[in-house]
């Protein structure tokens, strides 16, 4: 089962070969439109640099990074600096108990999908509710088992002639026995939805009262890396899991995800660290730990990362408007945060995955949408065929190219 679930051909393996490859051999050549890596921002590249500089500078520190195992839940130091950070700016009642480093976030939600959902030695299956899809698609391929989601689909609004947003349909939740967590990513990728204080309010206490755990994705979000374009505040509750992560800082390379949770569930990822990969990466947690104790990191979220993107996805926006024809049926979801634009054109002829290979035969890579509708059946459902994600991270030529060649192939 382990076998068969982890190695098939899957949305997200396809990704990954498809960007791998472009980066390999076609660097320069295809416009990279489709993947969640992170833009160069030249102030948090120095910033980064300069802490690689003043960890060189001490040998102690540098030789004990790399050279020295740490603990399995992570280092001692940084997880006091994140919980401090949290106490300090927004009240939590967390300690370094309360956290938890992993091999970045997506093994996060691995460990934790596979720790509350599939099959129990009692012989019941269990599943995790997904309020709302799309929903990431690094989620659709975790089980170790099966069928680990049970989806709903949302309530679509229309904003004026080409753009919409999602909402939670709170009236066809249809809450069932087998479901043992609530799992959402704020801002969610691929849309950059942003759920609301109302519906995450709403969400936490459903889960509170059921005794489940509310899971939240915080890749893009409050309070860092701040990519989330609309005010709201950070959320944790003993009930919640809130996962966040060191890649859209900039460092996605030393693949670091955070934790905060009730500390039985630390001690359980401590174990699962222990168990799978003996400890974690220490490089990310050793570059930023100084900016987590000031709070440092709250300031570059704030003033320089959440600018830098709200400008790319303000430019990207501008570049659709101007290629897409007025009279194509065709939408943006509000862009409220996270690196894309999630695109549904409306009756469209072709599914997307023919689309996305119209698009790559000419040496553009985007992303069809299929893949982020799964845990329901969407047989009947047109707009799950109808969508794309593209990214807005790169420099200003490739999404201005990029866009027209899709406003060609859709036109």
């Amino acid at each position: 089962m382990f076998a068969r679930n982890l190695t098939r051909r899957t949305g997200t393996l396809e990704l990954m070969e498809d960007l791998g490859e472009a980066m390999t051999t076609g660097r320069g050549e295809i416009l990279m439109m489709g993947g969640g890596n992170p833009g160069h921002i030249p102030e948090i590249q120095a910033i980064w640099r300069q802490r690689m500089r003043d960890l060189l500078a001490d040998e102690a520190a540098f030789d004990s990074v790399l050279a020295d195992y740490d603990q399995p839940a992570g280092s001692p130091r940084f997880r006091e600096a994140v919980a401090g950070l949290l106490h300090r700016e927004f009240g939590w009642p967390v300690t370094s108990r309360n956290i938890a480093v992993t091999n970045g976030g997506q093994t996060a939600f691995f460990f934790l999908m596979n720790r509350f959902a599939g099959d129990f030695a009692d012989g019941s299956h269990r599943r995790i509710l997904l309020p709302l899809v799309p929903e990431y698609i690094g989620y659709a391929d975790q089980s170790v088992s099966r069928d680990l989601f049970s989806a709903r689909r949302p309530s679509i609004e229309r904003i004026g002639d080409h753009s919409f947003k999602y909402h939670i349909d709170f009236d066809r939740l249809d809450l069932t026995d087998d479901l043992s967590a609530i799992a959402v990513s704020r801002p969610t990728n691929p849309s950059s939805n942003v759920l609301t204080g109302p519906e995450i309010d709403r969400l936490s206490e459903i889960a509170r009262k059921r005794g489940i755990p509310l899971l939240i994705d915080n890749a893009y979000g409050v309070p860092f890396p701040g990519v989330i374009f609309e005010e709201v505040a950070p959320v944790w509750a003993p009930h919640i899991i809130l996962s966040l992560s060191l890649s859209k800082l900039g460092l996605p390379g030393t693949r670091t995800g955070i934790v905060v949770a009730c500390e039985e569930i630390i001690a359980e990822l401590s174990a699962i660290n222990a168990i799978t990969s003996l400890a974690n990466n220490n490089v990310g947690q050793a570059l930023t730990c100084p900016l987590m104790e000031s709070g440092e990191i709250l300031r570059l979220s704030r003033d320089i990362i959440r600018p830098f993107y709200q400008r790319k996805a303000e430019f990207a926006l501008q570049q659709i408007h101007e290629a897409l024809p007025a009279d194509l049926p065709w939408r943006v979801h509000k862009v409220e945060g996270a690196f894309f634009l999630w695109i549904w054109f409306e009756n469209l002829p072709i599914p997307t995955r023919e689309l996305y290979q119209r698009l790559k035969a000419r040496k553009t890579l985007i992303i069809p949408g299929e893949s982020f509708f799964y845990g329901l059946d969407t047989r009947d459902w047109p707009h799950s065929r109808e969508c794309i994600r593209l990214s807005h991270t790169q420099g200003e030529e490739t999404v201005r190219r990029g866009i027209a060649i899709l406003a060609e192939e859709v036109a």
